[in-house]
C-alpha cells in the first residue's frame, strides 16, 4: 500500500499563441504536486515559462524541467539522431531556462523529466542515461530524475545512488514489459476508470496490460498529460479518488524524503 504519492503533469506546452490541449494551466496546477514545464525545444517560450513557473510557486508545486528534442513541429515525439554529447548539452541548456525562472520566483528546481521521444530514447539507451545523470550530478545540483521503472535510466540511477522517481502513467496503457504503449492519437478516456486504475496501483502495486494480464508496477509519482482529452477531469478524478482512500498527495521531493531511496524497491 502506497500511503503518499506525487501527482505530476506536463505543463506549459504551447508556443506563443499556439496552445496544445484544452486544460487551463492554472486549473491543472491547483490539483497536482509536481509540474514538468516545457523548456523551449518541443514546446514552451520564455513568456509561457515565466507564467507557468509563477503558477507553480503560487500553488506550492514542485518545479520540474521538461526538456525534449529540438522538434517544435513534431512536438518532440519524433526520434532525432544525434550524439549523446549533443543531446546532453541540449538538456542542460533547457534545464537552465527553467531553473532561472524558478530563481526569479524563489522556487528551486526539484526534478528533470525528459519529454516524449527523448524520454523513451533514454529509457532504452544506457550510455545516454549515464551521461545525463553524470551531467546532472556535476552541473545541475542533482535534481531528481523522473523515469519509468522499466528503463535503463532507473537501473543506472539506482545503482549509482542518484535520486530517482518512477512514474506510473495514468492515461497511458502498459505492455507486458512494463513499458508504456505509445499512441499518437488518444481518445477521450473515462476519468473514473483512470482514477480506479491509479488507486489499484497504489493499493496493490499492479496494473493491467494491453493483453489483459496483470503485472507488478513500482512508482512514486502518478503522471497524467495535459494534452490528453479531458485532462482536467482526469486529474481531478485521480486526486479525489486518492484522497478518498487516505492516500496523501505530495511533491516528489517530499515522497522521497519520507520513503528514502530504500523505499523505491
Amino acid at each position: 500500500m502506497r500511503n503518499v504519492v506525487d501527482l505530476n503533469c506536463d505543463m506549459g506546452e504551447g508556443f506563443g499563441q499556439w496552445v496544445l490541449g484544452e486544460a487551463p494551466d492554472d486549473e491543472v496546477m491547483a490539483i497536482i504536486s509536481s509540474a514538468n514545464i516545457a523548456a523551449g525545444f518541443h514546446a514552451g517560450d520564455p513568456n509561457t515559462m515565466d507564467r507557468v513557473v509563477r503558477l507553480a510557486q503560487i500553488h506550492g508545486v514542485g518545479l520540474g524541467a521538461h526538456p525534449g528534442y529540438r522538434d517544435l513541429q513534431g512536438f518532440g515525439r519524433r526520434f532525432i539522431r544525434a550524439s549523446a554529447d549533443e543531446l546532453v548539452n541540449d538538456i542542460l541548456y533547457q534545464i537552465g531556462a527553467i531553473r532561472e525562472f524558478g530563481r526569479r520566483y524563489g522556487i528551486p528546481l526539484q526534478h528533470v523529466k525528459p519529454h516524449g521521444a527523448l524520454y523513451m530514447e533514454a529509457a532504452a539507451n544506457e550510455d545516454l542515461s549515464r551521461r545525463i545523470l553524470d551531467s546532472l550530478r556535476r552541473g545541475a545540483g542533482e535534481p531528481i530524475i523522473f523515469c519509468m521503472e522499466a528503463s535503463k535510466t532507473y537501473e543506472i540511477a539506482r545503482s549509482s545512488g542518484y535520486p530517482v522517481v518512477r512514474e506510473f502513467y495514468a492515461d497511458r496503457d502498459y505492455d507486458a514489459t512494463g513499458s508504456i504503449v505509445f499512441k499518437r492519437s488518444v481518445a477521450r478516456p473515462d476519468p473514473e476508470k483512470i482514477a480506479e486504475k491509479c488507486v489499484r496501483a497504489c493499493k496493490e502495486g499492479r496494473v493491467a496490460t494491453v493483453d489483459g494480464e496483470d503485472i507488478d508496477i513500482g512508482f512514486e509519482s502518478i503522471c497524467f498529460h495535459s494534452d490528453t482529452p479531458g485532462a482536467l477531469e482526469i486529474g481531478r478524478a485521480i486526486r479525489a479518488a486518492l484522497i478518498a482512500e487516505g492516500i496523501r498527495i505530495a511533491p516528489a521531493a517530499v515522497v522521497l524524503e519520507q520513503a528514502g531511496q530504500a523505499g523505491n524497491s
